[in-house]
């Protein structure tokens, strides 16, 4: 007897409770090795299936999705960010792709913000130096000179949902919040924030002492960060990315490091293809970089509400109707008919 229940791949091992709900109610097949899949193996993985549940380890380009089975009709993407997925080829052959909006706002503006406090006040470098050298000669009112955050000017690249969060926290730290957006945000949420408006993001990043990054990746924001940008920055600026790695030239970032324009950078975020590059490693023993393992987002609870978008995602779908978390790429194409 078959059954009735919608078939899925999901690529990655999520919490106990999801994983649980899914088995309840979908035909559930899970990467129990919870590593990241080549493409042959998510597409032998899909045989049969009507459901990818993917994740941002998952490479899901043009060449991928005229691969995908016929039976194959939604990618339910386990996170907000999509960059992983060519949408336009998904749209363009007839699939429909979901992510997990919203849940993530809170937690990664939390992340974001101790970034900002463990970077000035050399957090780090005081716990190494207590702990992995043990050179603790006791206090001095010279050690561990940091820099205090009051006073300081914030400026937030993209005010969405999480730059928003980020700036409400920074101002109860007493900084001054800057923001370069798509769109100015209405009176009631920059009054209450004192935020200040720039249309012209070179002309923000040569006035504010700390540059947080918070826009999705697009044509148009990959690498917003340039090299001529991050040159132009006020000296003895900082850099802090829990967004996404190409945001940001990397290799200029440690450029503008390693000179010493750039007093540091705080990045949960970085190029990790081939390795995380050896001087960027090297900027982080010295206490100029602090890297955390692209953990903003990494709380149970945020992984257990996104488990739930994806199975009411996955669930409207199959139902017929439109998923509450659909996205659709920037130029819409002719669709092929899929199943």
């Amino acid at each position: 007897m078959t059954s009735s229940k919608p078939k899925i791949l999901v690529t990655r091992r999520l919490p106990d409770s999801i994983e649980a709900r899914m088995a309840t109610l979908f035909e559930t097949d899970v990467n129990e090795a919870d590593l990241a899949l080549a493409p042959d193996d998510i597409l032998s993985g899909l045989d049969g299936k009507d459901v990818l549940v993917s994740t941002i380890t998952d490479r899901i380009d043009a060449e991928l999705i005229s691969r995908l089975p016929d039976s194959v009709r939604l990618i339910a993407q386990f996170g907000n960010g999509v960059d992983n997925i060519d949408l336009d080829a998904a749209w363009s052959a007839g699939l429909t792709v979901t992510n997990t909006p919203s849940v993530l706002t809170e937690d990664t503006a939390d992340m974001a913000t101790a970034l900002m406090l463990t970077l000035p006040r050399r957090l780090v470098e005081g716990t190494q130096m207590l702990v992995r050298d043990r050179a603790w000669a006791g206090w001095s009112p010279t050690s561990m000179l940091g820099h205090r955050l009051r006073g300081k000017a914030l400026g937030i690249v993209g005010m969405g949902r999480i730059g928003t969060a980020v700036a409400s926290r920074a101002r109860a730290f007493g900084l001054a919040i800057h923001y370069y957006s798509r769109n100015r945000r209405p009176p009631g949420v920059e009054a209450p924030l004192e935020a200040t408006y720039w249309d012209d993001l070179d002309a923000m990043l040569a006035a504010v002492d700390i540059v947080s990054l918070h826009t999705p990746l697009t044509r148009e924001t990959h690498r917003i960060l340039s090299a001529e940008r991050l040159a132009a920055m006020k000296l003895g600026a900082y850099v802090v990315n829990v967004s996404r790695p190409e945001l940001v030239d990397e290799t200029a970032l440690i450029e503008q490091l390693e000179i010493c324009h750039l007093a540091g950078a705080a990045l949960d975020v970085f190029e990790n293809r081939h390795g995380i590059n050896a001087r960027l490693l090297a900027l982080a023993e010295a206490g100029r970089v602090v890297l955390t393992a692209h953990m903003a987002s990494a709380t149970l609870e945020a992984r257990v509400e996104m488990g739930e978008a994806v199975i009411v995602n996955i669930r409207t779908f199959m139902d017929g109707h439109q998923p509450p978390h659909r996205l659709l790429p920037e130029t819409p194409t002719p669709r092929t008919a899929r199943g």
